[in-house]
């Protein structure tokens, strides 16, 4: 049975290969890898959350959660001198963000391997940002929006992306349930980018 990108080890063989994008007006390179989400580009829907994140006026660490190779964690960090946090359940993925962070000589990024926030200690986040991995179906997701709003402070906020084909309009209704506010910040090419804030 061959793995998938949201189970915790890989058993495809590694092969790495360098893949660079424009995010938020600079190009960045990565290492990807087989076993990981979206390996051989940042895919759209990556690019359209990163394009429209707007910094929260709270102050505090952002958390990327299920962060692949890091491109969102990553490009987000070296723009702040906030603490930017990766999280990931493959340790694949966990280590290539390792990597990919070290070629940027970043210091304020602090990379976990952790099943959702199992391994998450802090609960008073500003901001969270996540391309949930939506084909490790609906619970999963759901628990994901649950668990976010428990490790973020007053007034914190969910970031996310989800293909109006895989369930935007009930992901939505899930945010709606667990948050104060949620806005749909942007619509691009069927892809839908919510901001869930919390009382």
């Amino acid at each position: 049975m061959s793995s998938h990108y949201y189970e915790q080890s890989p058993d495809k063989e590694s092969d790495e290969r360098k893949i660079e994008s424009y995010l938020r007006g600079k190009t960045m390179k990565f290492t990807s890898d087989h076993g990981v989400f979206s390996k051989r580009e940042v895919d759209f829907g990556s690019r359209t959350l990163l394009e429209s994140f707007t910094w929260p006026e709270l102050q505090g660490d952002i958390l990327d959660m299920g962060c692949g190779y890091g491109p969102i964690g990553i490009t987000l960090a070296a723009e702040t001198e906030r603490a930017v946090w990766l999280a990931d359940v493959n340790k694949r993925a966990v280590s290539l963000a390792e990597k990919n962070a070290d070629t940027y000589s970043l210091n304020n990024i602090k990379v976990v391997e952790s099943n959702l926030f199992s391994s998450i200690s802090k609960s008073d986040f500003a901001a969270i940002i996540s391309n949930p991995p939506i084909r490790a179906g609906k619970k999963v997701v759901h628990s994901l929006f649950e668990q976010a709003a428990k490790h973020l402070q007053s007034e914190g906020e969910l970031w996310v992306v989800v293909q109006k084909k895989q369930g935007a309009p009930s992901a939505k209704d899930k945010l709606e349930s667990v948050f104060r506010e949620v806005e749909t910040v942007n619509k691009n090419k069927g892809y839908y980018i919510f901001r869930a804030k919390k009382s």
